[in-house]
């Protein structure tokens, strides 16, 4: 039975100026931390990064790496839908066809986040422990523990951190469809299991544009954000920047 990971900022090797390189080991140790500190406290929100947050210097490391530009661009032509006639630019929603981590193993990438980041995982039986039925998430957007449930399964969505609308805009329109497809089902890197609220407060927006409500979650984020940018060679804009240096500085 395969055992839930929480709050995960992938280990592979990301290369560019400022390469963070070592910081894969550290943030798996951090991530691992930080989700059993909110187990046990409930991750009420003190004014201070949660104890096990990546550290500033590991912050400020992924900040020196990223391209940044002044702006979003709008190209057009983003279109998610996939029925009839619908653009489909991202493949079809959490598709199991795709390279990568848990591609092609015969469960659908939701389930294989979920069973990454929820604890007491229950499987639905015959299912080679795919289906998840039951878990609790520690959300580090919101602190909050959240009990998941097949049967009211939208109050736990799974987040795209790098949202899909703005790598389209800011680069995605341009790649093959594979590498969206990819990108778009990335559970090294891209995707957070979450709530429902915080899920529909950030839609598509970026850091520029919108923080998770929980203040001692800002350093995890900040780091997950900047890594997916990385590894995709994806820009941040410069309010984007702004708010993630205004983070890095309160990392422990």
């Amino acid at each position: 039975m395969r055992a839930g990971k929480q709050h995960q900022v992938s280990t592979a090797p990301i290369s560019g100026p400022g390469s963070a390189r070592g910081l894969g080991a550290a943030v798996a140790a951090w991530s691992a931390l930080l989700a059993a500190l909110c187990l046990l406290s409930g991750c009420a929100q003190p004014a201070t990064p949660a104890p096990g947050s990546p550290p500033r210097a590991e912050v400020e490391r992924l900040l020196a790496a990223v391209r940044v530009v002044q702006a979003r661009p709008h190209p057009g032509g983003y279109d998610r839908g996939c029925r009839e006639g619908e653009g489909c630019v991202f493949g079809p929603a959490w598709s199991d066809d795709y390279e990568g981590t848990g591609g092609h193993d015969g469960c659908d990438t939701r389930n294989n986040v979920l069973a990454r980041q929820l604890t007491d995982i229950a499987f639905r039986p015959g299912t080679r422990d795919c289906v998840v039925v039951s878990g609790t998430l520690a959300d580090p957007y919101t602190g909050t523990r959240v009990p998941f449930r097949k049967s009211d399964a939208q109050d736990v969505p799974v987040d795209h951190v790098y949202p899909l609308a703005a790598a389209w805009d800011l680069g995605a329109a341009a790649w093959p469809l594979d590498r969206r497809v990819r990108f778009a089902n990335d559970i090294d890197y891209n995707l957070q299991a979450t709530t429902r609220a915080a899920n529909q407060a950030k839609g598509d927006s970026t850091p520029g544009e919108w923080l998770p409500p929980s203040r001692p979650g800002h350093c995890f984020y900040a780091a997950k954000y900047l890594a997916t940018a990385i590894h995709y060679d994806l820009p941040i804009t410069v309010d984007d920047q702004a708010a993630l240096q205004s983070i890095a500085i309160g990392c422990p």
